[in-house]
């Protein structure tokens, strides 16, 4: 099962969203789970749990991203912002699609690399 964690400043305005997203993947019997999270307490969650697939940020912590994106580099997973359109939309299926395509141009980057070598 792929995972999907949105980030955001306390993990609530995102859990909406990411509630929609994970009932649009349902809908679809895609085996993603989909989960929201403050921003500062993923290191823990990556821990503790599971390493995601794939990280979305909130516009409100767009600050954030370049951040997140070094800290995490290591992972060699998409990380990529959620526009604020389809935040404030709650454009759930825009949001999984995009999440999805990152994961999928991210996996066949890969697969790009080790054909290289």
């Amino acid at each position: 099962m792929k995972k999907i964690y949105l980030l955001c400043s306390q993990g609530m305005s995102t859990s909406i969203l990411a509630s929609m997203m994970q009932d649009c993947a349902n809908k679809h019997k895609l085996p993603v789970e989909i989960v929201a999270y403050p921003h500062g307490k993923l290191p823990s969650v990556i821990e503790k749990w599971a390493l995601p697939d794939a990280i979305l940020l909130g516009p409100q912590v767009k600050y954030l991203l370049e951040e997140t994106r070094q800290r995490f580099s290591h992972l060699n997973i998409p990380i990529i912002m959620i526009s604020q359109e389809d935040y404030g939309m709650l454009n759930s299926d825009k949001v999984l699609k995009k999440a999805l395509l990152a994961m999928q141009e991210n996996k066949e980057k890969k697969n790009e690399s080790i054909d290289d070598i």
